[in-house]
């Protein structure tokens, strides 16, 4: 990265509200935390006072118990946009193209042209589709799974298929796995041409303790290893982070529970719109011929902040509300069958 490469390029938008009189539908965020997690931070308190040990072994553990890989693979990072970041650095120069999924987290697209990359755009549900040969002339090719704002992963053969594919062509490929813990299908963590990203922001409710990590094998391994900044994650992040990773109940409760409710809001919400299938926390809705700017200032004056999605690639007529506890689940219907 460079200043002319960076000059120009504009922020991403993105969801959240920090105002407390409303329930925040447009963030992707666990609304509950692993009990216990405020203890284990504040006693963290007293590691502050010295540097983290280099490298955290503890939070390398419990990352690769979390993903199931060997714990030399992980690389800490403060979030998970770090990691992606940092893989976006080590991949593309300055006039390599990157096959970018849309719609998708805006921050890809961003951070290839932080490099003086341009994105080359590919719609997510044909992007395993893109053969070798096309592949070959990318320096990277990123996927998110499930996808952010569709919500929809992808099947795991054809997802084995295309790393081969990505493989052959001698094309690392990035897949950004935020949203994997809520379901139970496996990370592709430790396979060999492949570098994930993780979160620990979305699963475990705790977007500003910036804690997440990659993982690499090969050359990648090696370069974001020696590319990291030294205690680039804080001391109680990474004991919380690691406290949160061993929560293996509080995983499984919260998976049952946002199938369960996710499964309920889009039932509700299908009789009045077109409500995209979703393995993930949240639920993309067109809203069709309706007003979005509207739609979006009614739930505000009723208390909800919700997502407007058209600020991703592609999309023109949509909001994506994210599924959260029961009761602020029951008050999204309620408002919206208002509409």
């Amino acid at each position: 990265m460079n200043l002319d490469d960076a000059l120009g390029v504009g922020r991403a938008p993105h969801g959240s509200s920090d105002d407390p009189e409303v329930v925040d539908f447009s963030a992707n965020t666990n609304p509950r935390v692993p009990e216990g997690v405020e203890a284990v931070y504040r006693d963290a308190f007293a590691e502050s006072r010295s540097y983290p040990s280099e490298p955290p072994a503890d939070y390398r553990d419990a990352a690769a118990e979390y993903v199931d890989c060997r714990a030399d693979q992980v690389v800490p990072t403060p979030g998970g946009l770090a990691a992606i970041r940092a893989v976006v650095d080590l991949a593309v120069s300055p006039g390599d193209s990157a096959l970018v999924p849309f719609p998708s987290f805006g921050e890809y697209a961003r951070e290839v042209r932080l490099q003086g990359g341009k994105p080359s755009f590919v719609p997510h549900d044909a992007v395993l589709d893109v053969d070798r040969d096309d592949l070959a002339e990318n320096a990277l090719v990123i996927v998110c799974n499930p996808n952010n704002p569709t919500g929809d992963a992808y099947d795991h053969d054809a997802l084995d298929g295309f790393v081969a594919r990505c493989r052959d062509a001698g094309t690392p490929l990035l897949v950004d796995e935020a949203f994997l813990g809520f379901t139970d299908r496996p990370s592709l963590a430790g396979t060999p041409g492949v570098v994930i990203a993780r979160s620990l922001t979305k699963l475990f409710g705790l977007p500003g303790l910036r804690a997440g990590f990659a993982v690499a094998t090969g050359e990648y391994e090696e370069a974001l290893t020696a590319t990291r900044r030294p205690w680039d994650v804080s001391g109680p992040a990474l004991s919380t982070g690691a406290y949160c990773m061993r929560e293996t109940e509080f995983v499984a409760e919260t998976r049952e529970r946002v199938r369960s409710e996710r499964s309920r809001l889009r039932d509700a919400l299908s009789a009045q719109f077109d409500v995209h299938s979703s393995d993930a926390p949240f639920l993309l809705c067109d809203v069709g011929e309706r007003d979005v700017d509207r739609i979006l200032e009614h739930a505000r004056n009723r208390g909800l902040a919700l997502r407007d999605a058209r600020t991703f690639r592609g999309l023109d007529s949509h909001i994506r509300v994210a599924v959260r506890l029961p009761a602020e689940n029951d008050r999204l219907i309620e408002v919206l069958g208002d509409v």
